[in-house]
């Protein structure tokens, strides 16, 4: 029997990130290939016709999984009835700004799409914010969002754990599918901690450690952990515009797993709301190691963490108390 489709919303959805994102979504690379998908796009009013443009597009490619597009600038019509809500709207630094400023602005517009998704989607909806800083523009979201489920409102944490595993393959020369498990901890800034201690590489003689393989303590603890820390600012520098084919194919990741689960024996990198585990303040979106399973993520638990790692995910946690902080003084 045919399936129904899924409606996922893209916000943001005529700009960079959204342009790659929403044929990904089409394509089937999100959801699966046999699920058909209505694909909701939000943006703002100025970008309206950039945004019909991309409706067209997205018509004239003829995908099959593609059910109906509806390009809006109407936040309640955007949110009516979806399952998936992918938040790439934001409002993005400019020189000269404080980041308060910044905050400021994203605190009420993620205000009014939290209203607006708690009244229209559906109730089991699954939110990814992607936008910037999306740790903390999540929280504002479940802050405004009350009814919402804390487990279904996620930020994007699964670029970097992409850049981690791409960074590993490259040094060992091996096939980055046969990387497995590192974990980003904490916030996605330049403070996040990329950890390589749990992870793995497929050899022909089985599974190694990373740390065995790469034999270089001093690079993993140092050069590895900057590069992938600051990966955003040096594709910004050798494009000129900031990554969005791979913070698009990672938000594909990042539903993919959580709707259809993880494989065994593996886990990714997801910001999610905090229990408590390993010692992190609970009420933060943080990134922790997750499995996921029939639509429901879990904390990896019972992973050692040495000193260099403690410190590591306290002081981004720090960072992300402090966001908060400043997020809760521009709702006064």
């Amino acid at each position: 029997m045919a399936k129904q489709p899924t409606r996922v919303l893209v916000t943001g959805a005529a700009g960079q990130i959204g342009y790659a994102l929403v044929p990904m979504i089409a394509r089937g690379a999100m959801l699966g290939l046999d699920q058909p998908v209505i694909i909701h796009m939000l943006d703002i009013e100025p970008a309206a016709e950039s945004l019909k443009g991309v409706k067209m597009e997205l018509i004239d490619a003829a995908f099959p999984l593609l059910k109906d597009v509806v390009a809006t600038t109407d936040v309640v019509e955007a949110c009516k009835g979806v399952n998936v809500a992918v938040m790439v709207g934001g409002f993005p630094r400019k020189e000269g700004m404080e980041r308060k400023d910044v905050m400021t602005k994203n605190v009420s517009i993620y205000k009014a799409q939290a209203s607006a998704l708690e009244q229209h989607a559906a109730p089991d909806c699954k939110v990814l914010v992607v936008a910037n800083p999306a740790n903390t523009n999540a929280l504002i979201l479940k802050e405004f969002a009350p009814s919402f489920p804390a487990k279904n409102i996620t930020c994007l944490t699964r670029l970097d754990h992409n850049r981690a595993l791409g960074q590993i393959s490259e040094k060992l020369n091996v096939h980055v599918g046969d990387v497995k498990n590192v974990a980003i901890w904490g916030n996605h800034s330049s403070t996040q901690y990329p950890d390589v201690n749990h992870a793995t590489v497929e050899t022909a003689a089985g599974e190694k450690p990373v740390r065995e393989l790469v034999a270089n303590d001093q690079w993993l603890n140092t050069e590895f952990i900057t590069t992938v820390q600051q990966r955003g600012a040096a594709i910004i520098k050798a494009r000129k515009l900031s990554s969005a084919l791979s913070a698009a194919s990672s938000a594909c990741d990042h539903i993919h797993d959580w709707v259809l689960g993880t494989p065994k024996g593996t886990w990714v990198s997801m910001g999610v709301y905090s229990d408590g585990s390993y010692g992190i303040p609970a009420g933060l979106i943080y990134s922790f190691p997750v499995t996921c399973e029939k639509g429901e993520w879990s904390i990896v638990q019972g992973l050692k963490i040495d000193e260099f790692s403690r410190a590591k995910m306290d002081a981004t946690a720090k960072e992300l108390a402090e966001e908060k902080s400043l997020a809760y003084s521009c709702l006064n």
